[in-house]
């Protein structure tokens, strides 16, 4: 889960500086932050939300295949 949000929140941003993703794993439930520079969040919260939406879409269905629900927060990088 960890490489698959990175992947695609180092290429909505364009570059892997700044971000970072920490996942939090355990019986039914998989927590995941994504931390991005605070000039990037917008790239990757997009529109109304309809990226961050997409993003947590796509979560949903990689934890389906382990039976767990998911999760996924946007914050910006301090």
């Amino acid at each position: 889960m960890k490489d698959l949000l990175m992947f695609i929140s180092e290429n909505l941003i364009g570059s892997s500086e700044g971000v970072s993703v920490e996942v939090k794993e355990n019986d039914k439930f998989i927590d995941c932050v994504i931390r991005v520079p605070e000039e990037h969040i917008g790239k990757l919260i997009g529109r109304n939300g309809k990226i961050a939406t997409a993003i947590r879409t796509v979560a949903r269905a990689s934890a389906r295949k382990q039976d767990k629900k998911v999760n996924v927060k946007i914050e910006k990088n301090a």
